[in-house]
């Protein structure tokens, strides 16, 4: 069959909508019809280059129906309504079998798109396209594996959905999982976007006493305020005079890191706001060079802890819905998160949007 689809087919160019063929299901696949997706920060990475393999079709946060499965389908059926899982939880590996379905062994093509068998399912003139995370929700149709289905209620809204394949969670259980945030802690975020965002909802919802965003953009700053946070500032050196007054000086329990880019400035901020046995969570992406530094003798001296964080530590086939629940329940803020909705044909002003601070979460809407 054809579909639409936003593709990068190198480092540093635009994204290009164009016709892609799409195979059909194989054993443990299915054809999903994307319906909405969300405009992460990720997928702007590989626009700007990487150990990615190009041409790709973007996109890992998703939502939409299955309209077919392959042989052996066991996890959903035609018609089921689902969310995308960037990380595909196979459920048998080691970090699955233990409940750390964020590391599963399946997630290893996540930069190629290409399937276990070594296929893939988008082309172009003969060309092999990958999808990215094995998934292309930038596409108005895809298929992927089964494992990288994640089924939710057939009554929520698609936009809101999509945003819990990634972001959402991400932000979440970097807080909550990753930092194990406790009722009456202080906790500061670096960094309010759409993951950001979450991670201040998480560690409010957690119970935290101070919940401390540090972002330089005074719209992200004020929505803060909305979803949680109990002070913002852009400026680090102010966070840290706050927290010092309310702690008494004993500093912050946790800082998680979610800026759009990692970078050596950010991390020594966060460790120096944190106290003995406190935590630094770092779960955004590093920058040039990919390389940070602290001084070791505060680390050592304070025993403090830095932690990478993956999905927010999440497990998607168990997060995923109960965050959606939440949702329902009015606990947890997802319709705000959505600053503007975008045609496929609007992805790069979509993505210009996100670059200039002016979205918390873009969200694409296919047509179909």
């Amino acid at each position: 069959m054809k579909t639409r689809a936003a593709v990068v087919r190198g480092p540093g160019q635009p994204w290009e909508v164009t016709e892609l063929e799409l195979d059909e299901p194989r054993e443990h696949e299915v054809l999903v019809r994307v319906m909405a997706c969300g405009l992460c920060h990720s997928d702007e990475h590989v626009r700007e280059g990487g150990p990615y393999r190009y041409p790709m079709v973007g996109g890992h946060e998703g939502a939409g129906v299955v309209e077919k499965v392959g042989p052996s389908v066991s996890r959903v059926r035609e018609g089921d309504h689902i969310c995308t899982s960037w990380i595909p939880v196979c459920g048998h590996c080691r970090y699955c079998s233990t409940g750390h379905q964020n590391m599963c062994d399946d997630g290893l093509n996540a930069g190629t798109g290409m399937f276990l068998d070594g296929t893939f399912r988008f082309h172009e003139n003969g060309e092999d396209v990958g999808g990215m995370c094995v998934l292309g929700t930038f596409s108005q149709w895809m298929v992927v594996s089964e494992n990288s289905c994640v089924p939710i209620d057939d009554d929520l809204p698609f936009e809101v959905a999509a945003l819990v394949a990634c972001g959402v969670t991400t932000g979440w259980g970097s807080s909550v999982y990753a930092a194990g945030t406790r009722a009456g802690e202080t906790v500061v975020i670096f960094g309010t976007g759409g993951v950001g965002m979450n991670a201040v909802q998480g560690a409010a919802y957690a119970g935290a006493k101070h919940v401390i965003a540090v972002d330089p953009n005074p719209f992200k700053q004020e929505m803060a305020g909305k979803f949680g946070a109990t002070f913002t500032t852009g400026d680090p050196s102010e966070a840290e005079d706050y927290i010092r007054d309310r702690t008494r000086g004993q500093m912050a329990d946790h800082a998680v890191i979610t800026v759009g880019v990692m970078n050596a400035d950010v991390l020594k901020h966060a460790v120096n706001m944190i106290g003995k046995g406190g935590s630094v969570v770092v779960t955004a992406v590093g920058g040039e060079g990919d390389t940070i530094a602290v001084p070791g003798s505060p680390v050592t001296g304070w025993h403090k802890n830095i932690q990478g964080s993956l999905f927010g530590g999440a497990n998607p086939l168990y997060d995923m819905p109960r965050l959606l629940g939440l949702y329902k329940n009015g606990d947890l803020k997802l319709d705000e998160l959505i600053t503007r909705r975008y045609t496929l044909d609007e992805i790069n002003q979509g993505y210009e949007d996100m670059l200039s601070g002016r979205n918390i979460r873009g969200v694409l809407i296919h047509d179909h």
